[in-house]
């Protein structure tokens, strides 16, 4: 049961950030494209905007490991 627990609880660790990544990277990716249709110049800021909601996943995974240890 306590195994059963733990796994579930890695499994939210990873899960719910993914989501939140997945909504942010939506919402950051549909006004990138309107500014990219205006200001081409700002490409890689962009790029940078899309990125960071992804480290939400990387510290999701720490935790999760850190759980099964």
């Amino acid at each position: 049961m306590e195994q059963g627990i733990i796994a579930i609880a890695a499994a939210l660790a990873i899960g719910i950030p993914a989501l939140a990544t997945a909504w942010a990277q939506g919402k950051i990716g549909a006004a990138g494209a309107g500014t990219l249709a205006e200001k081409p110049e700002l490409g890689g800021l962009m790029i940078i905007m899309v990125a960071i909601p992804e480290t939400m996943v990387l510290l999701g995974f720490v935790v999760a490991f850190l759980i099964l240890k």
